[in-house]
């Protein structure tokens, strides 16, 4: 984009008054500078160069994800896309010659592998990331990362309409892992009335002692536990089978961020709506490309998103079957 001057001094303004000639060619300078400043925001909103997507070259099932998620793209896009399969070990030099003669102006990365490589890259262009569950902060502080976590006001907000006694939200989380999040499920919270009670667990050992102190605590008309997308304090071998186990004898409901969970008796989840991913992607991209800066920057949790519950498990809660009608997939068993 045009560089915006510095304003011109008052003095050389004043200078001006009673002088013609000085005032006029004054005046034709800022005609100038608008009518430039016009024509390089019209070049950045007509799409003078465009939007290039980097995805890792993988097999199925992800190859069928990110192969939604670039569906959406280039629904929302249309023909400005350009696509860079990736492999480890891809020639970022080459990649990046090749960005530049398409006259790329910002890239949209998919996967830790599609971050990696844009980040990686010369050229000033903008870049926004998707298809990942976290990333460090130092590395999502300068654009914006749509994570694969759901948002937890959505979450919540499903909770409260299947159990609308819900007062308390417990939650174990590594900081590690879940921090940004947790900054996010404390706003929904708060907004929806409810309390979240939080306990940090860094290993193993800590997280099994909370979930213990927890079960020993809720009161199963109006607690409820929340299962994040995190590795330590929901270990699936040992920790997850705990918590089923604990919740179905207390009658505590459980709702997870990680879809696989529901199959395994947790009451519920919020999964990735690839194609919708892929939208959100590109409508960051095009502001990107109209203005030239990001609108937003750091993680955002996912708000593209299908339902899955399982029944078996609402029905032992004694769920009324009316609230459970708007899930996009069901499970029966476990």
């Amino acid at each position: 984009m045009a560089k915006i001057p510095t304003a011109v001094p008052l003095r050389h303004v004043s200078a001006c008054h009673g002088n013609g000639r000085t005032a006029t060619q004054l005046l034709r300078f800022f005609l100038s500078l608008c009518m430039a400043l016009a024509v390089s925001s019209a070049a950045w909103a007509t799409g003078e160069g465009g939007i290039a997507v980097l995805y890792p070259d993988i097999g199925e099932p992800y190859r069928g994800i990110f192969d939604e998620i670039i569906e959406g793209i280039e629904e929302t896009a249309g023909d400005r896309i350009d696509k860079h399969p990736l492999v480890p070990g891809s020639d970022v030099g080459a990649l990046n010659e090749s960005l530049l003669r398409e006259k790329t102006k910002v890239v949209i990365a998919l996967g830790r592998l599609g971050m990696k490589t844009a980040l990686s890259l010369k050229s000033e262009m903008g870049v926004v990331v998707g298809g990942v569950l976290t990333v460090p902060e130092n590395e999502a502080r300068g654009q914006p990362v749509i994570s694969l976590s759901p948002d937890p006001a959505l979450l919540f907000s499903r909770m409260k309409v299947l159990k609308p006694a819900t007062k308390r939200v417990f939650v174990v989380y590594d900081p590690a892992y879940s921090d940004w999040i947790i900054k996010f499920a404390k706003e929904a919270a708060s907004a929806q009335g409810l309390e979240l009670v939080e306990y940090e667990a860094k290993d193993l050992r800590n997280a099994v002692r909370h979930y213990q102190e927890i079960f020993s605590a809720t009161d199963s008309s109006k607690d409820v536990l929340w299962l994040p997308q995190d590795y330590s304090t929901v270990e699936e071998s040992t920790v997850l089978p705990l918590v089923l186990q604990e919740s179905w004898n207390r009658d505590i409901a459980v709702f997870s961020s990680n879809s696989a969970h529901v199959r395994r008796g947790v009451l519920f989840s919020l999964y990735p709506d690839n194609t919708g991913l892929g939208k959100s992607l590109a409508k960051l991209a095009m502001g990107y490309l109209r203005s030239g800066y990001y609108e937003t920057r750091g993680m955002l949790p996912l708000h593209d998103v299908h339902s899955a519950v399982n029944l078996r498990t609402a029905k032992h809660l004694r769920l009324k079957p009316s609230r459970l009608q708007d899930f996009d997939t069901t499970f029966s068993g476990q």
